[in-house]
């Protein structure tokens, strides 16, 4: 602008040259850093594609520094994080993603993937509605959110049924047959005493045999017994079988032996 021409502008003229100035100047400014992080870009997704996933979070990491408002930068980031096991800086990426762009289904899907390693189900249940939300006709979204579901519903059904070890005690434990009567009436086998006996074992198979059944307390009184015999004996126990002892479990049916004393 030539001294002439300036002294016939008014100053409002100027200043609003001046004005228009600075705007292009930013104009152009933020342009450059624009085309700079898009180039960025471009080449953080040839590294993630390369599987060098280092030096892609360094370019991501540049390209958040021109443009933090950029989701894509910290879901890609994210991502590069996930392929390195950094599972916590991936979760930290993705939610920043999210924060950035709520409808941004890509950040929740980043996420989920962290929470999926890190075996937190619930809270990647939590972000696969979220993708179903905005994603509804997405397939793999549906697909994911029903596998996520399941694996939920397991981990609330291992929790409901979870009792502690030092809780835990076998129903065994609570049954007293020494508290159930045996009705006069009753002409089956009798336990006399607190032991089977070899004739309680004869006459209880004589009555089997005449369609009598046994009477519920000495049933328990055989399997409380039963058990602590089992849990005094190794759980392995070798056998050997004489030459011409190989019974069929049919012959061995017929034959109805009683059991051994010396050898329960």
């Amino acid at each position: 602008m030539t001294t002439a021409a300036v002294e016939t502008a008014t100053n409002s003229d100027v200043n609003r040259a001046e004005e228009l100035k600075t705007l292009a100047n930013e104009a152009f400014k933020d342009s450059a850093t624009f085309c700079f992080s898009l180039f960025i870009l471009t080449i953080s997704y040839a590294f993630l594609t390369a599987n060098k996933f280092s030096q892609s979070i360094d370019l991501y990491t540049q390209a958040i520094e021109l443009n933090s408002l950029n989701a894509v930068y910290w879901a890609n980031r994210a991502f590069a994080h996930a392929k390195l096991e950094e599972y916590g800086s991936s979760v930290e990426d993705a939610t920043k993603a999210i924060e950035i762009d709520p409808d941004y289904s890509k950040g929740y899907y980043r996420r989920d993937a962290a929470y999926l390693a890190m075996g937190k189900f619930k809270e990647a249940l939590e972000d696969f509605q979220q993708v179903k939300r905005i994603c509804p006709n997405d397939p793999d979204a549906t697909k994911k959110l029903k596998e996520c579901e399941k694996a939920v519903q397991k981990i609330r059904f291992e929790e409901a049924i979870a009792v502690q070890e030092s809780g835990r005690r076998s129903v065994a434990g609570s049954i007293d047959f020494h508290c159930i009567n045996v009705e006069p009436q009753y002409a089956g086998a009798r336990i006399e005493g607190e032991v089977v006996t070899l004739d309680f074992v004869k006459k209880m198979m004589d009555d089997f045999r005449n369609q009598k059944s046994l009477h519920k307390r000495y049933a328990y009184q055989i399997v409380l017994q039963a058990r602590e015999t089992l849990r005094a004996m190794p759980l392995l126990v070798d056998i050997t079988v004489p030459y011409g002892k190989h019974f069929t479990v049919v012959v061995m049916c017929k034959a109805s032996y009683v059991p051994c004393q010396r050898k329960p």
